[in-house]
């Protein structure tokens, strides 16, 4: 699942009392489980379901008859269920075997489990256990939920399901854990004038009349309970087919053409990945459902062949969506269609190992991007990835890549920047590390190795051991999924003699809130490079010394393909900067972003970053400067709430942009490169941000003018105009945008609209979205968005808001995830008050093991507020120095 790097979770803990590690790949009886875990004396082979949905009511009736294996005699059976009402179970043996009598049950909402317990011992066989129970539909995105949207026929209503990580229970009494996997049969009762939608394509409908059909889906393979997927709905259906397989858009009535880039998209990812796994894709079809509304914490789901999205991860609307809006669709699409195979096909044997399916699936996305979509010159997003990652990695509340988790909350937690921006840059260290060819050779005999079972991490090392021999893959991949943090590499350069640099590199560990923290160690692979130089390699395990080819700076991480920081002596920095402007674009990101980090930890001088940004020539890569005005922006914020200083600030920075801006202009130009269109937005933007009063007083001109001019507002600058129009409004231009956003047919545009109506600077304005948050009028799925988009630049209001009225908060916010969205809306700010606010709500409604993400918010308001109170001073001596 493509979590938003909000990265989601319920208070309720699931399964029995158990303790150690993750269960085996095939369930079978063992001692060493996890807290969640179900026993093991009953495994799940094949679940026929039947489920009808009363959509008016929010309620549903379902029936399911599971295979069963009884492993061990035992009195009782324990599954997963929650908001569950059984109306009968029953327990059917082998033919002619003695029946058994209906089982007290026993429903424990805190566990999410229901119990069954017979009055006789279950003998070791198979068994048929049917149960006739009723459900509830949500109306936030957990287990079957609605979705109420506008549409030009009026209102309307879908029925979707989202089941990762632990959401099956809400709609099937099951064993709902990866390692189970079984086949579904489903079928559903839904109006005829309706589209339902499965895992695998209809078998038959009957007409039941009273205007229903019951629909029957044809039987799925081997999945997980997460995986299955059921819709309904006023849908269209667009196709295509690509290697043999029936590929689909489903979209809202009126919208299929808006899908379709993600259709097109989709058949020529599906054939490349057909090529890269060496395994076809294994079912008849594969859809993509496009749904109305958000969740806080995912854009997309990969069930089994009928990936979830929401319309504005997936649709293009020629009125306002973007050149990133497009690069971001693609990149979602081919994410979750990378977990057919790696999640779906072969699944991680328990949460710990997440990351096997997020991170592989984020790296494969990337470079699948990059190879079919040149132009877009994504090459350089890599670094970007490593950023996201490291960001979270250098505090003190990181986690490993493969981690340990108990709960269900933890599960949930479990979905953030290391499990996926980490996992995908690990990946690409060593497949950059033992050669592309190799490691797709190990992936293939991975995939053949475990299709429909379950694996752990070790499970790919091995595959990559056995063929890259002499490499020491599992000792590095050791080094970097089973413990946290980031390696740092200290560089001390000698002599250049007779055209080689001899480099003298030491590894320690890079941090931003630890400075005296003992390192711990990694086998890091490490490229260094003079400029037009051959690139050597070593492996650094403590100290190493490495002669690089030619004289002259040198970059080490050449490329950018290792997870590590960089740290270079003051005098080879100086070279550095010297010769910026003819680094390779990635390296120069590179450099800029280590320079940004270290400085703001205190390993170098905070303004080295600036020296940097004054060395960049203002025809460097589009994508540098786009770097660049994010970092000034990101400046701009720590000088939040001390006018004089920001002032001094905002001067420099414009001055810096302005000529940038003034090349790429307002306008487009015929052939001009896709990156130059999307920096464009961003400098329009931070510029904005910054107080520029030309920038925001042509945004106000062109929208004023919108409705005279059709060339005022173009679709690829309408939502940045909007942006800048909605951040600076007054009363009268924030009703204005509100009037707006009421009448706006257009799901896709109704929800960016309200959206920006909570993104206004205006202290009493942005109270006014918060109270618009808690009606009926934005839509259920946005209110919860309006809340945190108002946290972005009133951190202390939105937190404050939330907090005294987390009662109705909470019904906006997706019922797993909970515990993830409040801490955060606080994580901005500069008031040490906050943090007590963050921890006296942890300490009230979080279990002791389900903290991380409060913790995680109050370590970026302590590292937020070193960065001002020592790191700005060095800031504000060189703007006094070079800034004027």
């Amino acid at each position: 699942m493509r979590k938003l790097l909000v990265s989601a979770i319920a208070l309720a803990l699931a399964g029995v009392s158990f303790t150690g590690m993750a269960a085996p790949a095939d369930p079978t009886p063992a001692t060493a489980l996890t807290t969640t875990q179900l026993p093991r004396a009953v495994r799940p082979t094949h679940y026929n379901v039947s489920v009808v949905p009363h959509a008016a009511s929010l309620s549903f009736d379902g029936k399911v008859s599971v295979d069963i294996e009884v492993l061990e005699p035992t009195t009782s059976i324990t599954l997963h269920a929650i908001d569950m009402s059984f109306s009968s179970v029953q327990l059917a043996g082998p033919k002619g075997a003695p029946a058994f009598a209906a089982p007290k049950v026993n429903v424990d909402d805190e566990a999410q489990t229901a119990t069954f317990t017979f009055d006789r011992p279950i003998p070791k066989g198979s068994y048929t256990l049917a149960m006739a129970y009723t459900g509830k539909i949500d109306t936030q995105a957990n287990g079957l939920f609605a979705i109420d949207y506008d549409s030009q026929a009026g209102k309307r209503r879908a029925l979707f399901t989202q089941f990762e990580n632990s959401d099956a229970r809400r709609f099937i009494p099951s064993w709902d854990e990866p390692a189970f996997k079984a086949t579904f049969d489903l079928e559903v009762t839904v109006p005829s004038d309706q589209m339902a939608v499965s895992n695998m394509p209809v078998a038959s409908k009957t007409d039941l009349g009273n205007g229903l059909t019951r629909v029957r889906f044809q039987p799925s393979p081997k999945m997980s309970t997460y995986l299955l997927f059921f819709g309904t709905g006023e849908f269209d259906r667009a196709t295509t087919t690509s290697d043999g397989t029936e590929i689909g858009v489903i979209t809202q009535k009126g919208l299929s053409s808006q899908g379709a880039f993600t259709l097109e998209s989709a058949k020529k990812v599906l054939h490349e990945y057909n090529d890269y796994f060496g395994v076809p894709y294994p079912l008849p079809k594969l859809d993509n459902v496009a749904s109305p509304g958000s969740s806080q914490f995912f854009s997309a789901m990969e069930n089994w062949g009928a990936i979830y999205t929401f319309e504005y991860a997936l649709l293009l609307d020629p009125s306002i969506s973007t050149q990133s809006d497009k690069q971001g669709v693609f990149n979602t699409a081919a994410h979750e269609m990378a977990h057919q195979w790696f999640g779906d096909l072969v699944t991680m044997r328990w949460w710990d190992d997440l990351w096997l399916n997020e991170g592989f699936a984020s790296w494969m996305a990337a470079r699948t991007t990059e190879k079919l979509h040149p132009e877009w010159n994504t090459a350089l997003d890599a670094v970007d990835t490593r950023e996201s990652a490291m960001s979270r990695d250098a505090v003190a509340t990181t986690h490993p890549v493969v981690q340990h988790v108990d709960t269900v909350e933890q599960a949930s937690q479990a979905f953030d920047a290391i499990t996926y921006s980490k996992g995908a840059a690990v990946i690409r260290m060593l497949e950059g590390y033992v050669g592309p060819e190799a490691w797709r050779a190990g992936v293939r005999n991975y995939i053949k190795a475990h299709a429909y079972g379950n694996t752990v991490s070790d499970d790919l090392w091995h595959a990559m051991d056995a063929v890259a021999p002499g490499k020491q893959v599992t000792t590095i991949a050791h080094d970097f999924t089973l413990q946290p943090g980031i390696p740092l590499i200290r560089v001390e350069a000698g002599a250049c003699i007779n055209n080689t640099t001899t480099l003298k590199l030491s590894q320690g560990e890079f941090t931003k809130d630890r400075p005296d923290k003992t390192p711990l160690r990694w086998h890091v692979p490490v490229i260094a490079q003079t400029q037009g130089g051959t690139p050597v390699r070593t492996l650094v395990d403590g100290e190493a010394t490495l002669k690089v080819p030619g004289c002259g700076p040198v970059i080490v991480n050449a490329g950018q393909s290792g997870y590590y920081r960089t740290l270079y002596a003051p005098a080879q920095f100086a070279t550095l900067e010297a010769s910026f402007a003819k680094l390779p674009p990635i390296d120069q990101l590179g450099l800029l972003s280590d320079t940004w980090a270290l400085g703001m930890a205190g390993l170098q001088p905070a303004s080295d970053f600036l020296d940097l940004v004054k060395a960049t020539p203002a025809n460097a890569d589009p994508q540098i400067w786009d770097q660049v005005a994010a970092s000034l922006s990101a400046l701009n914020d720590y000088y939040r709430g001390d006018a004089t200083r920001q002032a001094v600030f905002r001067s420099f920075a414009i001055k810096q942009l302005a000529p940038v801006f003034a090349r790429v202009g307002w306008e487009s130009k015929p052939n001009e490169s896709v990156p130059t269109t999307i920096l464009r937005n961003r400098l329009i933007s931070v510029l904005s941000s910054l107080g520029d009063p030309g920038v925001i007083g042509e945004a106000r001109r062109r929208y004023a003018a919108q409705a005279t001019d059709p060339k005022a507002m173009p679709p690829e600058l309408r939502k940045t105009v909007q942006a800048v129009v909605g951040r600076h409004a007054d009363a009268a231009t924030w009703d204005q945008l509100h009037a707006a956003a009421k009448a706006e047919k257009t799901p896709l545009v109704k929800d960016w609209m309200y959206g920006l109506l909570s993104s206004v600077e205006d202290e009493a304005l942005a109270k006014r979205a918060l109270e618009l948050a808690l009606t009926d009028e934005p839509g259920a799925t946005n209110s919860a968005s309006m809340i945190r988009v108002v946290s972005r630049l009133q951190p202390e209001l939105a937190l404050d808001f939330a907090l005294a009225h987390r009662e109705q908060v909470d019904k906006f916010v997706d019922a797993s995830s909970r515990s993830r969205y409040y801490p955060p809306l606080g994580a901005n700010s500069f008031n040490p008050a906050t943090i007590d606010k963050i921890n006296a709500y942890a300490k009230t409604y979080l279990a002791e093991g389900s903290r991380r993400d409060a913790e995680t918010a109050v370590a970026n308001i302590k590292y937020r507020l070193l960065v001002r109170n020592q790191r700005l001073q060095e800031i504000d001596a060189w703007l006094a120095k070079n800034g004027r």
